[in-house]
């Protein structure tokens, strides 16, 4: 298998967890499984502007802050970025510009709500415009955004789509999560444990929706690999790399990679290798740290 961790690092999100198992060599550690925290949220979209210009804007989420990032599509060094802290500023708008990209924030979170994360789930607006096109609206208050749109006279509004997502979480054994892998489809509880007592062989097991759907014995042989499986009409690759969390217990991580496929008759790599940058998959990935930044 390809090396997942190499193929998305530039867009890798940490997870600081600790490693639930039994002996081999000494090369794990047992703990009792706990549920973990989420810390940090990262989203990446696509977006195609009137003149067919396209950017990849990605806002991330952490510490009561968050930042956006703009950047040329396809992949370039042209970025533009800023951080946001919105303890000082709950609501503004800013601009930043750079080799003709200009890009203006509106945000509003004052009365923004909050799950156990770092991102809000209700109450709250962004929105992001790059070269006075509406580019990007998260949140749900709609009567403000419209008095966004009504301050910017001619405004026109680009297609986006979400193409990634990548969370960071701390805690011990678990991680647990909802993602949505087309825009028509519902929202799925995702849930990867490492399972195992003192004396007994760790293994891996992958649960949607309360129903287990991959579980994977003697990690200490299977470390890499991919599975398949079917969500709302669409086959999903779930690929994982844990070599590093399993052997290198001081500084070992672990890669877990979703990633939807076009159609069922086409091939996970071969895809890859053909990418098809007006339909890209939308990936979900999970980078794990044993040892906590």
């Amino acid at each position: 298998m390809k090396n997942i961790a190499i193929c998305y690092s530039e867009h890798a999100i940490k997870v600081s967890d600790s490693y639930c198992s039994g002996p081999s060599n000494q090369a794990y550690n047992s703990s009792r499984s706990t549920s973990s925290t989420q810390t940090a949220v990262t989203s990446i979209y696509k977006v195609k502007l009137s003149n067919e210009k396209q950017f990849l804007i990605r806002v991330s989420w952490c510490n009561q802050a968050f930042s956006v990032c703009v950047s040329d599509y396809p992949f370039s060094n042209t970025k533009l970025s800023r951080n946001f802290k919105t303890l000082r500023r709950q609501r503004g708008s800013e601009n930043f510009e750079s080799g003709g990209v200009r890009a203006d924030v509106f945000w509003d979170l004052r009365r923004a709500r909050y799950d156990s994360g770092p991102e809000p789930v209700a109450g709250y607006y962004v929105a992001v415009l790059v070269n006075s096109e509406l580019s990007l609206m998260l949140g749900d208050m709609e009567q403000e955004l419209l008095e966004v749109k009504q301050c910017i006279s001619d405004i026109r509004v680009a297609e986006y789509s979400l193409i990634w997502r990548g969370e960071r979480f701390s805690g011990d054994g678990e991680y647990s999560t909802r993602a949505k892998f087309s825009e028509a489809g519902a929202c799925h509880d995702i849930l990867i444990k490492f399972c195992g007592e003192d004396g007994t062989i760790p293994f891996l097991s992958v649960c949607v929706d309360k129903k287990s759907v991959i579980e994977v014995k003697r990690l200490q042989w299977n470390f890499r690999g991919n599975q398949s499986i079917f969500l709302d009409g669409l086959l999903i690759d779930l690929m994982w790399d844990v070599h590093d969390w399993l052997f290198n217990p001081n500084s070992g991580n672990a890669v877990f990679l979703f990633r939807t496929r076009r159609g069922l008759d086409s091939r996970l790599w071969l895809e890859h290798n053909n990418f098809d940058q007006q339909k890209l998959p939308f990936s979900f990935l999970i980078f794990a740290c044993k040892n906590p930044d």
